[in-house]
């Protein structure tokens, strides 16, 4: 027997199920909900970064999107707010390193 206290996709029950095995779930509170799934965008970050797998980036968006429906927005409302940053900061096509801040100097005009 393992014991979890894992987030986990809506079909794992089921799946656990065919497999001939049984397994203990409970659905979670909003609040609980939100909190466990922050914590799964950190677990899925992680993953993708140890592998840099499509996969695992498509596990961090799946994630995301739940987020952001969890804390009553919409994926219009995200993407929105993503457009409105790029139009007003740019995006990060340009492969730019910031290397170095200083003040101008009365010379530099």
């Amino acid at each position: 027997m393992q014991t979890y206290h894992k987030l986990v996709r809506d079909r794992i029950p089921e799946i656990i199920e065919i497999d001939g095995k049984k397994c203990d779930c409970e659905t979670l509170s909003d609040e609980d909900y939100i909190s466990l799934l922050d914590q799964k965008l950190n677990e899925e970050l992680a993953e993708y970064q140890e592998s840099k797998s499509l996969e695992e980036l498509a596990d961090l968006l799946e994630v995301m999107q739940a987020v952001v429906k969890a804390r009553g927005w919409t994926l219009k409302e995200l993407e929105q707010v993503r457009a409105d940053k790029a139009a007003k900061r740019g995006g990060f096509e340009r492969k730019i390193l910031l290397k170095e801040v200083r003040e101008k100097e009365p010379s530099d005009g």
